[in-house]
This record gives structure tokens, sequence and C-alpha cells, in this order.
């Protein structure tokens, strides 16, 4: 499998192409042969999905997920924070989500740190910032978590069809969580 990590950067005139660049140049490449689809923002299937923001995760393949079904929503860790619950509020009373799935993944790199990273970010540049990491040591716990505050948001309308699952990213496979 090629990864775009494997592709290298290309040079005009011995100058190195950024990143950013590349994706410029595709995005132009794809506007070249753009259709516009037709569609408004709200989701065909009435589902927003809370993941983690991880490059190994291909939602809409691992899903069989089509452009314009769904919300995607995407953070470290796929944690509900606040501001997940600001994006949910918005899908579900303005664009008419009904149900919530929430992903997390096996080697998720919050595992790995702790909150004394905002300590640690603190001394460096001289102001503690005002986020939590949220991270976690188990990724099953912390979507029952993530779960429970979505059903009890006061703000979201729709909190009946929430699930929550762990993407293993070494076999592909969504292993559902059990709430309780």
């Amino acid at each position: 499998m090629t990864t775009s990590a494997s592709v290298p950067a290309g040079s005009q005139g011995g100058i190195q192409d950024t990143v950013t660049d590349r994706l410029v140049a595709a995005n132009a490449r794809y506007a070249a042969e753009f259709t516009d689809p037709g569609m408004d923002a709200h989701p065909v299937l009435r589902v927003a999905i809370v993941a983690c923001m991880d490059a190994r995760l291909d939602l809409h393949a691992a899903l069989g997920l089509e452009l314009g079904d769904c919300h995607t929503i995407r953070n470290a860790g796929g944690v509900v924070t606040d501001d997940v619950i600001r994006s949910l509020t918005i899908s579900q009373r303005a664009l008419g989500t009904r149900s919530v799935v929430l992903i997390h993944h096996t080697n998720c790199g919050l595992e790995t740190i702790t909150e004394d990273f905002r300590h640690e970010l603190e001394m460096e540049v001289g102001q503690r910032p005002a986020w939590a990491v949220e991270a976690f040591r188990d990724a099953e716990q912390d979507v029952r978590q993530s779960m429970q505050r979505v059903r009890t948001s006061p703000f979201l309308l729709h909190t009946d069809d929430v699930r929550g699952f762990v993407f293993d990213v070494k076999t592909g496979l969504l292993r559902e969580i059990d709430p309780a």
C-alpha cells in the first residue's frame, strides 16, 4: 500500500515544495473535475460521528460512508469535550442528526501522555492551557465516559441512539463497547 507519506515532496526549480503546497496543488486537480453534488449540509444518514484525529482512521472507508452521509467531528482521542458537545448540538438542532457514534482506537497517542502535558506546556510557554488534555489509559473506559457525557448533556435533543466503539488499527475492525 502506498501512502502519501511515502511519496516525496516535489521541487520546482530547486525549491522544495511544502506539504501545504502539495495539498493546494492536489485541490486544484480535484477542483478541475469537481461537480457540485447538489446537496446541503444536512447529513443523509442523520448521524454524527465523533472520532480521534489519528491519521490511520479512514472513517468513510471503514464505515462504508459516502460524501454527505454524516457529520464527522474529530479531535485528539475522539474525546467528548465541551467543543464536541457544541458541534453535536449544532449538528442535531440545526442540521437534523439523530444518532451519535463515538470511535476511539487501539494504540492511541492519548494513552501515552498524562495531564502533566499541560504543566509542561505552562513551564515552556509561560501560560497554562485553558483546555484539559483528556489523556486516558483505557480506551474502553474513555468511550464509556464519552457516551455518558453525550447522554447527559442538556443541550442535546437526541441521546437515545448513542453508541461507542474501539477501532483496531491492526485489523480495521470495530468493537462495540457496552455503556454499563
